[in-house]
C-alpha cells in the first residue's frame, strides 16, 4: 500500500474524501488531543446513496462498544463498509455520543457556533435529512459501573492514527470537532488528516 493522497481536515472543519473498495482510510491526529467524528456512506455515481456507516447495526454486528482490529463497521444495511486493521493511538473511540449541532450548541448557551453535522453538510456539499451517529475517533467517554457515562479530554499524542480498509466504495467524511465548550478536545479544536492508501 502507497499513500496516494493526503487530505487536510483544519480544526472545526469537515472533509470528504471517495475511496473505492480495498482502500485503507487512515484518520491522523496531527497535533494530538483532537476528537474527529468519522462518517461513511456507499457512494453513488453522483455522490452518496442513502446507506451509511450505523453505529446502532455495528454495536449489534460485534456485540462491543467499539469494534475490534480486525472487526467492521456495518451500514443500515447491515454490510460491512468499513474493516477496521490498526490502531496507534490509546484506542479510546466511542459509538455512543451523538454528532454535536446546533441545537446541542444553543443549550450550552452558544446558539451560532460550528458544529460536525454542520460540519457533515458542508463536506458533501448537500442537505441531509438525518445526521448519522458518528464514529468518534479518539473520543473518551467512558461508560462507569453504574451505566452513566463520563466526559474526558482524547488521550490521543501527535501522530497516532488509526486506520480502516474500504468494503464498498464510499465516500469516507471526517469532522475536527470544533467542541471547545467541553473537555473532550483538551485546550481547543486542533487539525486532523486523511490518507487514502492504495
Amino acid at each position: 500500500m502507497q499513500t496516494i493522497a493526503r487530505a487536510a481536515v483544519p480544526a472545526r472543519t469537515g472533509r470528504a474524501v471517495r475511496v473505492q473498495r480495498g482502500d485503507h482510510v487512515r484518520v491522523i491526529d496531527v497535533a494530538g488531543g483532537q476528537v474527529g467524528d468519522l462518517f461513511a456512506y456507499v457512494a453513488a455515481p453522483s455522490g452518496i446513496t442513502p446507506e451509511h456507516l450505523s453505529a446502532s447495526h455495528t454495536r449489534t454486528a460485534t456485540s462491543r462498544l467499539f469494534p475490534a482490529i480486525g472487526e467492521a463497521f456495518t451500514t443500515n444495511e447491515r454490510r460491512p463498509i468499513l474493516t477496521l486493521l490498526e490502531d496507534t493511538s490509546p484506542g479510546r473511540h466511542d459509538l455512543l455520543i451523538a454528532a454535536c449541532d446546533d441545537a446541542r450548541y444553543a443549550g450550552l448557551g452558544v446558539p451560532d457556533h460550528p458544529s460536525c453535522a454542520r460540519n457533515l453538510r458542508d463536506a458533501l456539499g448537500r442537505d441531509v435529512d438525518v445526521v448519522p451517529q458518528p464514529v468518534n475517533l479518539f473520543m473518551q467517554v467512558p461508560v462507569r459501573a453504574d451505566g452513566t457515562l463520563d466526559w474526558l479530554p482524547a488521550a490521543t499524542t501527535s501522530g497516532d492514527s488509526i486506520t480502516f480498509r474500504a468494503e464498498l466504495d464510499c465516500v469516507v467524511v471526517v469532522s475536527a470537532c470544533p467542541q471547545d465548550l467541553t473537555v473532550i478536545n483538551n485546550s481547543g479544536p486542533t487539525d486532523l488528516a486523511i490518507d487514502i492508501m492504495r
